[in-house]
């Protein structure tokens, strides 16, 4: 039997908004099309609603989670396991600072363009001593770039396109 108490005490509004935020964020590393330009921005989206929609704690729990699913339906490949922490620490950084900056500045641009910034940072400077530790040099280079530029264009494609469906929901 069900008890009712612990039903009341759950918020089925947020429940639902976190599952389809998860299900989009973990899904885009499902649906078959394994290229960065397509996942890292719906990924990126996720998250960055997820700020916004159901606040700081269920961002980063999402936050965790799409990297993993990315190396085992091998968008990542397996010989980046090890950045794995690191990507979840940059995913973790982008929904930190801008949560931080959204509050601070009345410009949703100036807080994703930091934020994204600092993912992009981050994974840079880790990954080229992971690798370079890791891996033989032709392939840390490829890493690399993999880590590199593209993780700040993705964020901000995906931050483009949280704004733009946050436009229509406020609508």
């Amino acid at each position: 039997m069900v008890n009712i108490t612990t039903l009341q005490k759950i918020n089925i509004s947020y429940a639902v908004k976190f599952l389809v935020i998860l299900t989009v964020a973990t899904g885009a590393p499902l649906i078959g099309i394994h290229s960065q330009w397509l996942t890292g921005p719906i990924v990126n989206m996720a998250m960055i609603l997820a700020v916004f929609i159901i606040g700081i704690r269920g961002a980063l729990l999402i936050g965790i989670l799409p990297s993993t699913i990315a190396l085992g339906t091998g968008l990542l490949p397996a010989v980046l396991a090890p950045m794995i922490p690191f990507i979840i620490i940059s995913n973790f950084l982008l929904i930190l600072i801008l949560d931080y900056f959204k509050s601070k500045f009345t410009s949703y641009g100036i807080a994703l363009f930091f934020a994204a910034g600092a993912k992009y940072l981050f994974l840079f400077t880790t990954s080229s001593i992971v690798t370079n530790l890791l891996l033989n040099q032709s392939l840390a280079l490829t890493v690399a770039v993999l880590m590199s530029w593209p993780q700040f264009f993705t964020a901000i494609i995906g931050g483009v396109l949280a704004w733009g469906i946050l436009k229509f929901i406020n609508k």
